[in-house]
């Protein structure tokens, strides 16, 4: 067994060397290098795709560390993206990054190629935008949001996001860690049962929520198609 396959052990005995291998030519990328972006990129990085665009114009700040859970409070000031990066290409060996420090809507001009996009952003417009941008290309891609105690997750196709959701610039409240550390995982494992060729069903909305007791609640909705 060669380093790279024994390194990936346990997941080629969940689906073998051919699928595996598969992952390594598999281009990814993520837009926004926050809570959500962070545990996307560790759970994938160490899944073993081969390269990722991390998409965020912004720098990390001490108040978003304690869900950010790839930075330190030494990385103040520090662009979020190139961060990330750093940390992702030397925790798992066999994963390229490249960072883009901007706005999602000046890497959507670059009009480069991935398998999948994934919404890791923390506001509406910008999903509007990938939203767009995905449809014109007949680009998947996979929406995630946190709020508080709860979250929402889908798997675009064929519907549009811009279709359920109104558009506005509202900020969301506050925000627990583990909640982000979830929706993330739903997400990461959507990601990559498709990149390993496995059923994922598409144009389910999600949401997840915890009610006073401390029950998770999980809700699925089919999404109309444009």
């Amino acid at each position: 067994m060669n380093e790279r396959h024994e390194f990936f052990n346990r997941q080629i005995k969940l689906w073998g060397e051919e699928t595996q291998d598969s992952l390594q030519d598999k281009k990814i990328a993520i837009i926004g290098s926050g809570g959500l972006g962070c545990c996307l990129a560790i759970a994938l990085g160490a899944s073993g795709i081969g390269e990722f665009a991390f998409v965020d114009f912004d720098e990390v700040s001490i108040h978003n560390i304690h869900r950010q859970i790839a930075f330190k409070i030494e990385d103040d000031k520090k662009p979020k993206a190139e961060i990330l990066k750093e940390l992702i290409e030397k925790r798992c060996s066999y994963t390229k990054v490249t960072a883009y420090v901007e706005s999602f809507d000046e890497f959507s001009k670059r009009d480069l190629d991935f398998d999948l996009i994934i919404d890791a952003s923390d506001n509406l417009p910008t999903r509007a935008s990938i939203n767009e941008y995905c449809m014109k290309k007949n680009q998947a891609w996979i929406y995630g949001s946190v709020e508080e105690f709860h979250g929402q997750v889908c798997f675009f196709e064929k519907a549009s996001y811009e279709e359920i959701f109104h558009i506005n610039d509202r900020k969301p409240n506050g925000i627990a860690c583990p909640i982000v550390m979830h929706i993330a995982s739903l997400q990461a494992n959507l990601a990559l049962r498709y990149l390993a060729n496995l059923s994922v069903k598409k144009d389910i909305l999600y949401y997840l929520s915890f009610n006073e007791d401390g029950v998770l609640d999980t809700k699925k909705f089919s999404l109309p198609i444009t």
